[in-house]
């Protein structure tokens, strides 16, 4: 439990003590607490002098000024993102004697600050605010979130536009957006290298050796190290959904209810309940796919196969198991599946209105169908976010698997796993990961390290980490409302664009 004290500090002159009500209220907090109690000083230190005591009080941080400045600092100290190394200038209790104070270590949360404070120029960054009002006045997307850190600090994060083209409010900072195919990357891989390092998985794990009925099909040799690289010659994608359409295009009753019922349970959107059954036809379709005859081939179809695994291995379904592994502990606490359960139906983005198979505005349901059709709950897609919590797994995955003192993988591990494994093959893709291009065009700006890694979300979602000039750069649209025919981001390149931008703003 966090106490702050606020005092006016406009002038010297003013009272900076404690009354008799605020030590009564100090007293009676501490006193029923149920967990650490920090009280956080934002006044003179010598207002420590009228509390009695600080039995009850575990720690104490001194901010001095009740500015904006100090009380962000002071939040960033308290949750880790930089050492405590400060001594009292003064004796502020008998307790607290002069040249007193705490070193603690810094747990390598993400931190904030001013872009020149790690070698970016705020000048050249304008030229993000000018790319980013082009990608509005294009219609490309009606809003967006960008965030940007470099060394551990967050020195740009902004939002732009609004939800949709029609509505009123602004897109705000803790807006939930659809990550799409960041769900690979985020979500599910994450959990894969854990069993990696674990023993549960290997890059040379094969298809049929996840799942045993896949032992007669002509899958049951795909690797897990071609299969997340796009080498396995998977199919693209399988529009599981179009099968389940009546012969007027619409949901078939065979397969779907308006409530849920006795085998009506998987929740697909609002009003819509899928078959329970339909699960199996899913992963019973994949198994009767043919290989394609092009190596390289971008396909969702492995992960739909990793997700089985998964949650068979731990009999845990996969957003539960993100949950314990990753979320929960980093304070990804905007991150998660279903965001409809958890928040407020205005905080979360709307991707599509969608007139092909829900026939309604897609908005705290994930916008994939085969998602979808998994509950909501892909290993593909069904991640939603906003770029704070985004920016902070690529920021664990460039501090070696480490963040916030826990360490979540071996940085052996993310090593194994960002590593191009068919370069020589002209196939750029790490292992889950998308690396930069090998030749002209491709999904960076061409300027980023080769050790970079990221990915791209259909819904208009963009995020990359380069280890070597340690910079995280996140992008949020929903450039799909109101529909996905829209493409003008993805032909525009704004997104690597922007990218081109901030590393033009690295003071040289």
């Amino acid at each position: 439990m966090i106490v702050g004290f606020h005092k006016d500090n406009s002038s010297p002159w003013k009272p900076y003590k404690f009354s008799q009500k605020d030590l009564l209220w100090l007293l009676e907090l501490s006193r029923q607490r149920t967990s650490n109690v920090v009280l956080a000083l934002f006044a003179k230190p010598y207002a420590l002098l009228d509390i009695p005591n600080f039995k009850d009080i575990d720690a104490v941080v001194v901010g001095y000024q009740n500015s904006q400045l100090a009380q962000e600092k002071t939040a960033q100290l308290l949750f880790g993102a930089f050492a405590s190394k400060g001594r009292l200038p003064v004796s502020a209790h008998t307790e607290f004697p002069v040249n007193m104070g705490l070193e603690l270590p810094s747990l390598q949360r993400l931190g904030y600050s001013m872009p020149e404070r790690v070698g970016m120029s705020s000048a050249k960054l304008a030229l993000v605010d000018s790319l980013m009002q082009q990608g509005l006045d294009s219609l490309m997307f009606p809003g967006a979130q960008i965030l940007i850190s470099r060394k551990g600090r967050v020195f740009y994060n902004k939002s732009f536009g609004k939800p949709t083209y029609t509505t009123d409010e602004e897109v705000m900072e803790d807006h939930l957006y659809d990550l799409a195919s960041l769900t690979k990357i985020l979500g599910t891989l994450p959990l894969v290298m854990k069993m990696e390092q674990e023993g549960k998985i290997g890059l040379n794990s094969t298809f049929s050796q996840l799942v045993p009925a896949y032992d007669t099909t002509k899958l049951k040799d795909v690797t897990v190290l071609k299969a997340l690289s796009h080498y396995g010659r998977l199919p693209s994608w399988i529009a599981f959904y179009l099968a389940t359409l009546n012969k007027e295009r619409k949901p078939s009753y065979e397969f779907y209810r308006r409530r849920p019922a006795d085998g009506y349970s998987i929740k697909v959107t609002e009003g819509l309940y899928l078959q329970d059954a339909y699960t199996d036809s899913i992963y019973n379709r994949i198994g009767r796919q043919d290989l394609k005859s092009n190596r390289y081939r971008y396909s969702d179809v492995a992960y739909y196969v990793l997700k089985k695994y998964i949650e068979d291995t731990y009999d845990e379904p996969i957003d539960r198991l993100l949950d314990q592994f990753i979320l929960k502990s980093l304070g990804a606490v905007n991150t998660t599946y279903n965001p409809i359960e958890r928040f407020p139906k205005e905080r979360i983005i709307p991707s599509e209105i969608d007139n092909y198979y829900r026939y309604q505005t897609v908005q705290g349901f994930v916008h994939d169908m085969g998602a979808a059709m998994q509950g909501g709950v892909g290993g593909h897609a069904g991640l939603f976010s906003n770029a704070n919590d985004v920016a902070k797994i690529m920021q664990m995955y460039i501090q070696g698997g480490s963040y916030g003192g826990k360490q979540y993988l071996n940085q052996r591990t993310i090593e194994k796993f960002n590593k191009c494994y068919f370069c020589d093959k002209d196939v750029r893709r790490g292992v889950g990961f998308d690396k930069p291009q090998l030749k002209d065009k491709g999904p960076t700006c061409g300027c980023v390290s080769r050790k970079s890694f990221g990915h791209s979300g259909f819904t208009g979602t963009y995020t990359w980490a380069d280890p070597e000039e340690e910079i995280v750069y996140v992008f949020l649209s929903n450039r799909t409302y109101p529909s996905s025919a829209n493409r003008l981001l993805v032909k525009s390149g704004l997104r690597t664009r922007i990218q081109q931008a901030i590393y033009d703003s690295i003071i040289k």
